[in-house]
């Protein structure tokens, strides 16, 4: 069988080519780093999505009827007493990011640079959100290369 030499400027287009196609991975803090302490923000952040856990999905929805991911978002801050946008695009452009997201925090996906969904990061890898239509809300895991996909970055506007 011929052995194929490529040249050092075909390698290195072929690498840079294969760079650009990699996802941003959701690089989280640590679960040891994180309960050194929580707020009482996030506390109440946290509790509050969890006990939205089976809530139905609906569309504009920011209440126990029924939410949408933004909706969930902005039910679950008003609780802790934070004020955030209602959509979850503008949650994204208005709020401070974070490299490293902390429980309570939010994890924005979508598809180029506009946020089309948002989740809050419980700890421990998951992830509580509304996913959509005809489904409730639930804890997802954050190892899924749908979501690695589609991560567009991390915000945290509690203390």
């Amino acid at each position: 069988m011929p052995f194929i030499r490529l040249s050092p400027l075909l390698t290195l287009f072929t690498l840079l080519l294969l760079a650009g196609c990699a996802s941003k991975e959701i690089t989280t803090v640590p679960a040891s780093s994180v309960q050194a302490g929580i707020s009482m923000e996030r506390a109440l952040i946290l509790s509050h999505a969890q006990q939205a856990i089976g809530t139905p999905y609906r569309f504009g929805g920011n209440t126990p009827e029924g939410l949408d991911c933004s909706g969930l978002v902005e039910m679950t801050y008003r609780a802790a007493g934070i004020r955030v946008p209602r959509t979850a695009d503008d949650q994204f452009r208005a709020l401070p990011s974070v490299d490293a997201p902390r429980p309570g925090d939010l994890l924005f996906f979508g598809d180029g640079a506009k946020a089309t969904h948002v989740g809050i990061y419980g700890g421990n890898r998951q992830m509580i959100h509304a996913p959509g239509s005809g489904r409730a809300v639930v804890s997802v895991p954050l190892d899924v290369d749908y979501w690695n996909q589609r991560f567009l970055g991390a915000a945290s506007p509690a203390p």
